[in-house]
Order: C-alpha cells, then structure tokens, then sequence
C-alpha cells in the first residue's frame, strides 16, 4: 500500500497510575487507558486512578489532545451491577472517551446507561472471528481489542469483513492462554484472572510427562512463558492490514518503561506515516529491552512459531545481554561486553533461577587496561562490586551476563515527564485580521483527529486599532510575538495574517490578547461534553425485563432434576451408554450426552453410539474460531447430533440460525442475570454458569434468573490454561507449528508437572490449540441440594481421562445425589477415597485460599 494513503493510526498507551498518565502524554500518546481502584478493571494490582479524581484527569487528557478510556474489563456478579451503575454514571459525566468491556452483560447495561458512551470490546472477550465481531457490533461495540493470537492476514482478512475499529496490541507481556479464556489463577488459588487477579502460573516452570516417562528438556522449564511481543519492525504491515489503534501492554510498568516505549512507538508510526523505513538502532532497541523484556518476538503476528514464541529458558525480566565471564580474580570479574556498560548499572549473572541460583547487584567500578572508566562499549574489561555483594567462587567462565538497569536512561526518561513544563504541544493555528480603525481581530484553531474534537476560540481587542504613524503592523512581527507562548500546551503552527490600512498595535494589547486566547482554549480544551443519562435506573428496567421473562414462564419446563454428561472419548461414550441401558430411566428424562473429542471425525460414530442407545447427544464446538474456521462449524453439523454446545459467539449464531438446539458453554463466561437473559434471547436453549463464580455468587445468580435457564457442571477437572500455543510441537516436535510439526498429540500422552507435584494433563483439540487440565477433578456435590432447592434441575458431568470402568460408579453417586438418597458429603468422600489424586470442592467451596497458587 502507498505510503501516502496509509491512515495515522492512534498510538494508546497504559496507565497504572498518574505518572505514568503524564508519561504517555508527554511522549506521543494519542490516547491512554487506565483502570480505577475500585474494581471492575483486569490490573487489580496496579495502583490505578481514584474513580473521584477523573473529571480532573480527563480535563488534563483533552486539554493535551489526548483521549481517555477506562477499563471496566471484567467480568460481575449479580450483586454488584448496582454498583456498577453507579460507576458508569461517574465514567459519563466525567467525559471519559470510551470504556473497555468484557462482560456482555455490562455492554447492555452500559448501553442503557449512556448511549453517547463508546464502548470497546475487550481482548478478554475473546473476539476471533468476523462471525464473532459481527455479534458485537449489533451489541453497539465500536471498537474491538483483538486477541494477540491473530496474524497479521488473519487481522486484514477481519478489517476487510466488520466496520468495526480493530485495536492490537503491538508490545508487551504475553498471555499464553487466550485472553478471557484462562481458569488457571481461579482453579489453583481461587482468584480469578477474568477479575483482574491473575497469579501468572503461566511464569512457573514445568517439567513434562511423555507417555508416562519424565522428558529431560535440559534448561527447558519455563514451557508455558512466551516471550514479549515488540511489533515495532511491522507498523506499516500492521497499518497496511486496518489496525486503527496500535496498544502498548504495561499498567502494571514503571512510568519510566511507559516513556521509553510510548516514546518509540511515537517515532516507528511516524516514520511509517511518512513514507520512511522504520529501523531502530541496536542501541534503541537496547533501550526498550531495559525497561521490560523477557526476550522480543513477534508474537503471533508472523503466524505460529511455537518454538520461537518460548524459547521456556526464562520467565522474567532479563533486560539486555551484557557480555560472558572470562574468569574472576580477587574481587573483580573479568568479561567480554558484547553491550556497554557504565558504573551504576544493575546486572545479574544468568544462573538456575528455579534454584535461586542466580546473582547480581549494581556494578561499583568498571576498569578498562587496569584503569577506572565511567563507562565501556566493547572488548575485555573489568567489573568490581561491593564487598560481599556476589560469591565470586560461584562463577565461572562462559556464564552469561545480564544489564538490568541503566540509571543513566532511566534519569533521561524521568526527565521527559517530570518537568514543571509540558514537552509535547498541540499545534494552534491562528488567523488575524488587523484593519485601522477596527479592534484587532484573532481566530484559533486545534485542529481534531481520532475522535477529539477540534476546538475554535477567538478574542478581540477592546479599541479600534489606530494608524500607525511609524510601525506598521507586520506578518513576521505578528509571527513573532503569537509564538511567545511560553509554557502552555501549545505551539504557533501557521500563522495568516489580514492587514489593511496600515494599522499599528501596542505590545501590551496583543500581549493581553494572546494571555486572553490561551485562556480562552484551555477553558474549552477541558470543558466536558455534556450526555444525556438513563434515568431513573437503567439496570432496573433491564432487571424488570428479565423478572417479565421469569413471571411468563414460571412453572414451565419444570421436571426431577436431571444429570448431562460430557465425554471426551468414544470408550467414556460407549460406558454411558451401556449405562444408560442399565439405569434407562436415569437417561430417559430429557438428559443429554455431550461429545468433545479432540479428533472431531468420530463424531460420526459418537452420534451412532447415541442413538443406537435412545440417548439424546450434543456435540462440542472447540473454544476458539479463527478467521477462516468457519468450516469447522459445517463440519460439526452434518454429523445428525440432537444439538451442540457451543462455546464462543460465532457458534451461537451459526447454529440458532439453522434451527439447532444449542446449549451455551461456561466459556461465554455467564456471571450475572443481564448476560444470561442475552445469551438465552439468542437462542441458548440452555446457559452453563460461568466457572468464576464461587458457591454464593451462583446462588445469587439462580435467584436472579429463570433457574430452567442454567446449567451446572458440578464435576469436572477444571481446563485451566486455553492455549494457541502448542506445548506438543514446542518440545516434542522438530516442527514449528501445525503445518509441519507431525502432530505428536495424536500419539501421545503429556502431562506438565508443577512445583507441588501435580501432574496436569495436556490436551490439543481440532485446531491444535492445547488445553491445560487440572490434575485433580473437582466436585460441587456439597452445593447441590441448595442448587435444587432453588429451582436448579440440570447438573454436568464431564469426564476427562477417566477409564470407562470409572465412570458408573462416578454416575450412580451423582444420580443418588440428584434423587436425595444420598447426602452431598459422602459423595464428595467417596469420589476422594475411589480418585488417585483425590478430590476438590475446588471453585463452588464455601471459604478459599487465594494465596494458594503461590
């Protein structure tokens, strides 16, 4: 594409507090996107922005010409929507830009409240597909975040299929799980990374299982931490491809990493704007590196490169290779800098991390032929420490020597965001009409772009101006002294001038007008919009529609409850089913038997199996649709299954559209009534509560809905990490992805052991993504009878790896349960002492450690 038609994409930028704000803006955001500490937001542990202080910070962004979007990119409870309310209300009227929504839930209610507001859909709502951005925009989403799992094709593909704005991420930490998607922090410690709480488990090491046998990967440990993604060499591919908002991960970084990077990116997008190549020295990219890196890659935006997205050497920041140990001697260590070095500087000595094996501290004095330097590009110096700062014995030659800090650039970077005056201005452009015997006359302009609106103000003088009897009036006087504008925001960018008659001007009435016309522009530049609010109460109208829908059906569709079970084998099937003719009425009351096999051609045979049998069966889409996957959903139902299971939006549509039953999955992430009555509004015939939601939070939601509406998995081994990454090609293949890996998952059995010993099965589906499961099932028997009790009538199964002789014991229980002859504590006992790994009360426990994980 020529340069010259390339649109200027907006640069956003993260802001874990207010001087990461200030640094944003002073280095080239367009637009910045920060969370309050009040919740609802996916970085509950940065400090975030006191929800009382936005009116300020937003006049501070619009009077730079910097837009502000709030994140509110969470999933809620029932019992918080009215809080929830009341903050988006507070978000309106403060004139915030737009806000960031992963609850489908909450973009209704944020539509209700406040049509004017844009919303933007999330990355955590796992948006993958034209077919699932399609279902967004009839929600009212103008702009969605895609997942970080997209290629650059795949991204131009969907830019030329939606009029939706498309933001990318284009640096920054990686998830390995798609965005939306991971259960892990929620299934090991009880906190959940859709509330904003991620425990990062994908940074601990693993060891991995084949087949039953250890695998020596050597310094392999880290097989779930990709490296960070830096996308700078691909802005024009990435402009090129309709990405309209370039987004820079980081509200849990320093201000100082938000000024670098911001600051870079600035520069890639304009030099890509203007027609220039975008090439960044080694020592810029030095740069970036020291404020956060794990290691640069290019993410998925290349396509799939599973051995380069983790390399699984490191999990944590490195900052930039220094140099190798060639030996030590008394109290120095002798190297070979391949990168410069200077006094002050951190360092670590790369080691086994897992062993806290590694050292480091900040280098005291470097010597260059003997003699101290300040600082030192290349060849053999020196480096000295404080005393007792390393055990020199512990090094050796060839260790490798890791720059972590560079105060010099980090004093630099403080620099451009800690000044008492503004760096970055907006450019005013100023028309003067100067007439003799007229008042002076002067017009200015902000030019708008990127949805800030442009902004006009003029003044006049007081007095006609007078004939100049010695100095007329001159364009480059005039130049000179409307340029004076000292430490405001803004910038003389064109000046022309109309001047007839000859008029003079006195320096102090055009030094008042000028005092008088910046006044006049910072007033507007921050004066909010005003928008028209729901009243009295959005949410009560919209809990109103719900309670209509729960009244007009009451007491329809009610029956005993019934027990749904998910198979992931045609031998787990085979064992239902001749169960099921053993206990026909137990399967003869409307329940369903799913099937969710990783090779989707013996759905065939899982249908006949079902049927042969008199069982109802629905068959399980996978989790992900990508841009061209579209056939997969054809596949699926040609196969003559009773209904399917569907587990992402795109799925939802094509299905209802053709008239097949469907019952949503929990991957649609249902967590309060206004999500619910949506999904069940598009056909759900039923809806699978969410996985996030603990014992109360699912009772309130039952008492919040149609309790027909929901379905329970009350056990199950919890599918914690949902991965584009492939484990199985990254180490078990010579390939690179699933073009030419040879698929080992077909062949295979692999678990990942984690630090406490736990051995966790991994699993690929039809589109070679893997799924982490945890080892140990969990059961939900002990809430059952509540369940019940409110209203509840159909309860999942869902097999993992058990063997078929397993599964008729692990039913009559649960139909025991069901039928009230047994009680909910001796279930939960049994399934423990008959399970290897023993049993959980895992999510739907009363009381959980969230520290557990760690």
């Amino acid at each position: 594409m020529p340069s010259d038609v390339l649109p200027r994409p907006e640069l956003l930028a993260p802001a874990g507090n207010r001087e990461c704000l200030r640094a944003a803006v002073e280095n080239g955001a367009d637009a910045v996107y920060f969370g309050l500490n009040c919740g609802f937001n996916a970085r509950a542990r940065a400090t975030n922005i006191e929800s009382a202080e936005l009116p300020e910070i937003m006049a501070f962004l619009h009077h730079r010409g910097v837009k502000g979007f709030v994140t509110l990119n969470t999933l809620a409870f029932s019992d918080e929507l009215p809080e929830l309310e009341l903050l988006v209300r507070q978000i309106a009227l403060a004139d915030v830009d737009a806000v960031l929504v992963q609850d489908l839930g909450v973009v209704r209610l944020v539509r209700a409240i406040c049509p004017e507001l844009a919303i933007h859909a999330s990355t955590q709502m796992t948006l993958t597909s034209a077919e699932c951005i399609q279902v967004a925009e009839e929600m009212g989403i103008e702009r969605v975040v895609l997942p970080r799992e997209l290629s650059i094709p795949e991204i131009a593909r969907l830019r030329k299929s939606t009029n939706v704005e498309l933001e990318a991420f284009v640096h920054g930490a990686l998830c390995v799980a798609y965005s939306g998607q991971c259960l892990t922090s929620e299934s090991l410690g009880g906190r959940s990374a859709n509330r904003g709480q991620c425990a990062q488990a994908c940074r601990l090491p693993y060891d991995l299982i084949c087949d039953g046998d250890d695998v020596d990967l050597g310094p392999q440990k880290y097989l779930l931490s990709p490296q960070d993604l830096a996308a700078y060499e691909l802005t024009p591919d990435l402009i090129a491809a309709g990405v309209c908002s370039f987004k820079i991960e980081g509200r849990l970084k320093t201000p100082e990493y938000v000024a670098n990077i911001t600051h870079h990116y600035r520069t890639a997008i304009d030099a890509a704007i203007g027609g220039k190549p975008v090439q960044f020295t080694r020592d810029e990219v030095r740069e970036m590196e020291l404020s956060f890196s794990r290691g640069f890659s290019p993410g998925w935006l290349k396509g799939d490169d599973h051995k380069m997205l983790v390399p699984a050497l490191s999990s944590s920041k490195r900052g930039v290779l220094l140099g190798e140990v060639i030996r030590t001697q008394s109290s120095r260590v002798e190297i070979r800098l391949t990168g410069p070095v200077a006094r002050g500087d951190g360092v670590v000595f790369a080691g086994d991390r897992t062993a806290n094996a590694e050292q480091g501290g900040r280098v005291y004095m470097v010597l260059a032929g003997g003699r101290p330097v300040e600082s030192a590009s290349g060849g053999i110096v020196e480096l000295e420490f404080q005393r007792d700062a390393l055990d020199l014995s512990k090094l050796e030659p060839g260790q490798k020597l890791w720059k972590t800090d560079d105060p010099q650039l980090t004093a630099r970077l403080r620099k451009t965001f800690t000044g008492p005056d503004p760096l970055r201005k907006r450019p005013v452009f100023l028309r003067v009409q100067a007439i003799a015997g007229k008042p002076m006359v002067i017009e200015a302009t902000l030019a708008g772009s990127g949805g800030i609106q442009s902004v006009h103000a003029q003044v006049e003088s007081a007095e006609p101006l007078p004939l100049a009897t010695r100095h007329i009036i001159r364009h480059d006087f005039l130049q000179e002294q409307l340029s004076r504008l000292g430490n405001t925001v803004y910038e003389l960018a064109q000046l022309d001038a109309e001047i007839v008659g000859g008029p003079m001007v006195p320096l102090s009435v055009l030094s008042k007008l000028r005092h008088d016309l910046v006044g006049q522009l910072d007033r507007l530049t921050q004066r909010p919009r005003l928008r028209q609010l729901a009243d009295p109460s959005a949410l009560s109208e919209l809990r109103s529609a719900v309670q209509l829908t729960a009244n007009d059906t009451a007491g329809v569709g009610l029956h005993e409850p019934r027990l749904q079970v998910l198979c992931r084998t045609l031998a787990q099937l085979t064992a239902v089913a001749r169960d099921a003719e053993l206990n026909r009425r137990a399967m003869n009351d409307g329940s369903v038997v799913y099937a969710d096999f990783q090779d989707i051609r013996e759905y065939r045979d899982a249908v006949r199996i079902a049927h042969d049998a008199n069982l109802t069966i629905f068959l399980a889409t996978p989790r992900i649709q990508k841009p061209d996957e579209l056939g997969l959903f054809h596949a699926i139902g040609k196969h003559g299954a009773d209904g399917i299971l569907v587990r992402n939006l795109a799925g939802l549509r094509f299905y209802t559209q053709r008239g097949i039953p469907v019952v949503a999955d929990y991957s649609l992430n249902a967590t309060n009534e206004l999500t619910a009555e949506y999904l069940q509004q598009q056909g759900a015939g039923r809806i699978t509560a969410s996985y996030d939601l603990n014992r109360d939070q699912l009772l309130n939601l039952v008492s919040a809905v149609p309790p027909r509406w929901l379905e329970v998995v009350v056990h199950q081994h919890m599918p914690m990490f949902h991965m584009e990454h492939c484990v199985f090609c990254a180490v078990l293949s010579p390939g690179t992805n699933k073009t030419n890996c040879g698929r080992p998952c077909d062949s295979h059995a692999v678990q990942l052991r984690d630090r406490v010993g736990s051995e966790h099965p991994l699993h690929a589906d039809v589109g070679c993504r893997n799924t982490l499961f945890n080892s140990v099932p969990q059961s939900a028997a002990e809430v059952v009878p509540s369940l019940i009790e409110c209203g509840v009538r159909d309860f999942r199964l869902e097999f993992l790896s058990e063997i078929p002789s397993e599964i008729p014991r692990t039913l009559k229980l649960y139909r025991e349960l069901l039928a009230g002859q047994i009680r909910a504590e001796a279930v939960w006992r049994q399934l423990n002492a008959s399970n290897r790994v023993g049993v959980t009360r895992g999510t739907l426990e009363e009381r959980r450690n969230p520290l557990a994980i760690l």
